[in-house]
């Protein structure tokens, strides 16, 4: 198997666990989504430790010593993928999968306005067109739920900061996912240890089954990060850009067909423009990639 169609694989596996995770979340029941998030955060700390220990990767932390802006960093990049665990978590436990598909949607449209904003870059013109769709079917979409779509919001608002943030603290994955959820296990286990005194945790009292399901989500959430940093490193950019969807449709897919939440005619229109968006932003991202290449070429140097 040749470097690309490994990187195909472990991308489309990656993308595959995202867009099944609803399920996950759903046999961790009767566990509630804060429960849940404290669980992954803990273990996601205990299983990311025990590999960096296998293959050995403790040196990233030699790095971190003297950054005070790196570890602020860190610590917020901590913070906003906390939220976005959380956002997703509930929402799939408050039976809104639909909505959660449609923030990862969203996402590549945020991240081009936070870049527009954060960073002032500048948009082309089809870029400005997603964009501009993107809002017209958000206001679609608020007028069918008869509220904000809060919970998209906040998956795409969260992870597209998180993105933006991530941009530049330049950390391995595994190492990254170590401290990340290593600043937010310490509230976690309070949090846990909360819950068994109060009797109110879940944990060891739903069965073998659900214990088990409960610390193995450390390994299910590092397992398609550590795929996905192998697909990044093996694929162009813009085929990346074209397998982050397939995570958004396997959980609307899994809303509708396995969850059957409701889809009426005005929230289909939404949904519809944003995939009209998401389609001029993804065709521009492709041209503008060809162009670049042309224009890196030695004819190209010469003239």
């Amino acid at each position: 198997m040749d470097e690309t169609r490994r990187g195909l694989a472990y991308g489309l596996t990656a993308y595959a666990i995202w867009g099944f995770f609803p399920l996950y979340i759903r046999w961790l029941r009767p566990a509630g989504a804060v429960e849940i998030l404290a669980h992954r955060v803990v273990w996601s700390v205990v299983f990311v430790a025990a590999l960096l220990t296998i293959v050995r990767g403790w040196s990233f932390l030699r790095e971190m010593g003297g950054q005070p802006k790196r570890q602020a960093g860190i610590a917020l990049a901590a913070v906003l993928i906390g939220i976005n665990w959380g956002g997703y978590i509930y929402g799939v436990n408050s039976e809104r999968v639909v909505e959660t598909a449609l923030g990862y949607f969203i996402t590549p449209l945020v991240v081009v306005l936070l870049g527009v904003v954060a960073l002032r870059e500048r948009l082309r013109v089809a870029q400005w067109a997603a964009l501009g769709v993107g809002v017209l079917a958000v206001v679609v979409l608020t007028v069918d739920y008869g509220r904000l779509p809060y919970i998209a919001l906040t998956l795409a608002a969260s992870f597209g900061s998180y993105s933006l943030v991530k941009k530049n603290l330049a950390l391995p994955p595994t190492g990254g996912l170590f401290l990340e959820s290593g600043v937010l296990a310490l509230p976690a286990l309070a949090y846990l240890i909360w819950l068994t005194a109060t009797g109110d945790s879940t944990f060891g009292s739903e069965g073998a089954g659900h214990l088990a399901l409960m610390v193995m989500s450390g390994a299910a959430t590092a397992i398609p990060l550590i795929l996905f940093a192998g697909a990044a490193n093996r694929l162009p950019l813009t085929a990346v850009g074209i397998l982050q969807y397939v995570a958004p449709i396997l959980q609307l897919a899994v809303g509708l067909f396995v969850f059957h939440e409701p889809m009426p005619a005005a929230r289909l229109a939404g949904f519809a423009l944003v995939w009209v968006a998401l389609i001029i932003f993804t065709v521009d991202g492709i041209r503008a990639g060809r162009a670049g290449r042309r224009a890196a070429t030695p004819e190209a140097v010469a003239a």
